[in-house]
């Protein structure tokens, strides 16, 4: 007999929809409806492609051993390093990185999120300028006018225009899509693109440019090139004009914006333009990164509040210390500096590059996945958990940093423990190696 379980969230990207209908029948997922693509093909495959659990290196090749044995041996390659890096942290739980940040400190080690090559720009610009934020709810309830800037969610976030921003009915904005202007600014001709009024296409990299060029408008300047950023100057007035017969705007931005030259100085001075817009228009202006895996902003979250700076936090010293581009994960392996590593949540192997992974394959690894990888062909300790909102519950935070409980769909397999679980088993092995007790 098949089993609807209504109201699931969505364990994929930062959007964490939460009306998905997941159908089960013996304890296997046959189904879907209300998610996107992606979404339903990581429920689709959560149970398949699974890698053996737990696995230890032994005369180079994983061999399965027992749990314990797993847990010992972890604990005993984090005690004898001098320097451990703990990284990951976007696909898994808030509750795990807790533990995460309480093991990384009693190993004198750094913690670090997939975050460090996403979007820790937009976290130092907005440690630098402050921003005004927003929830996905009141963005769908009453802009009328959405910037979507080097982004593309029509791929990377599928239900974010349809449940967020664009298509839905708000309070304020009863019509939907009709009571909506939608711009995006992009060097490419995307899908999302061709749904917009509006497509700004500008000269890769000039974004910067851009943007105080909107500024020297606002601020009365006068605008002295003829083009700016591959812009027509009076096209950029004429969009400036547009924006200025709104109400209340929002500005969705992406790694089009926060990976490029300029990085956190590129969101610097969008937060600038944002505050401008609301001082000089009266336009309310939010804006809101969109963010990648479905907690990577929880993992910035957790950190921050645990040890009190988002990421790249290193405890060597005994104390956390935060120097992004000194203690970042793929610095500290660029320059060899780490002894060991621990892996969670996350796929260092399709976005690391080849110089780091090089420093990876020399040190000891363990890993925390739940399906097979190319990480594990370098890994010492393998560990196949239970995949956090399908076979075990958890907290995750949306784009907008609002917390959502995910729900457990199905049973785990034997032997897959929770992220939870097995950190705190490691932890507690640890202390009891230095011999600060369980």
């Amino acid at each position: 007999m098949i089993e609807e379980k209504e109201n699931i969230v969505c364990p994929f990207c930062g959007c964490l929809c939460d009306d998905g209908v997941v159908k089960v029948e013996d304890n296997k997922i046959v189904g879907t409806r209300n998610l996107c693509r992606i979404g339903h093909k990581k429920f689709e495959s959560a149970q398949h492609g699974r890698a053996e659990s737990p696995r230890i290196r032994k005369n180079g090749e994983l061999v399965p051993v027992t749990l314990e044995e797993a847990f010992d041996k972890a604990a005993e390659i984090l005690v004898n390093a001098e320097r451990p890096l703990f990284y990951g942290w976007s696909a898994t739980c808030a509750e795990a990185t807790q533990v995460g940040c309480e093991l990384t400190e009693a190993c004198r080690g750094i913690i670090d999120c997939t975050a460090t090559i996403c979007h820790a720009p937009s976290i130092e610009a907005i440690q630098d300028q402050g921003a005004p934020l927003s929830t996905l709810g009141e963005v769908m309830n009453r802009a009328d006018l959405i910037l979507y800037w080097g982004c593309n969610p029509m791929h990377a976030h599928p239900r974010h225009m349809s449940r967020y921003s664009v298509y839905p009915r708000g309070f304020f904005r009863k019509r939907g899509r009709k009571s909506r202007t939608i711009m995006v600014f992009d060097p490419r001709r995307t899908d999302t693109a061709k749904l917009a009024d509006l497509h700004v296409q500008i000269s890769p990299a000039s974004d910067h440019m851009l943007v105080h060029t909107f500024r020297e408008i606002l601020n009365s300047y006068d605008v002295t090139h003829e083009t700016v950023a591959g812009i027509p100057a009076d096209a950029i007035r004429e969009t400036m004009e547009a924006m200025a017969q709104h109400q209340w705007c929002i500005l969705f931005f992406g790694m089009g914006l926060t990976q490029q030259m300029g990085k956190d100085r590129n969101i610097d001075v969008a937060i600038q333009l944002m505050h401008e817009l609301n001082k000089y228009i009266g336009i309310r202006t939010t804006l809101m990164p969109m963010r990648g895996h479905f907690n990577v902003a929880g993992a910035n979250i957790t950190i921050c509040s645990e040890t009190g700076y988002p990421f790249a936090v290193d405890f060597s010293r005994g104390y956390p210390r935060y120097l992004p581009g000194e203690t970042s994960a793929m610095d500290v392996l660029y320059r060899g500096e780490v002894d060991a590593m621990l892996n969670i949540g996350a796929n260092p192997g399709t976005s690391f590059s080849n110089r780091a992974l090089s420093h990876m394959a020399k040190i000891p690894l363990i890993n925390i996945e739940p399906h097979n990888q190319q990480l594990l062909q370098i890994s010492d300790v393998v560990f196949s958990p239970a995949m956090v909102g399908i076979e075990c519950e958890g907290t995750a935070y949306r784009m907008d940093n609002v917390p959502i409980k995910l729900r457990k769909v199905v049973e785990p397999p034997e032997n897959r423990l929770p992220d939870v679980v097995i950190l705190t088993e490691i932890l507690k092995r640890v202390k009891e190696l230095k011999g600060k007790g369980a």
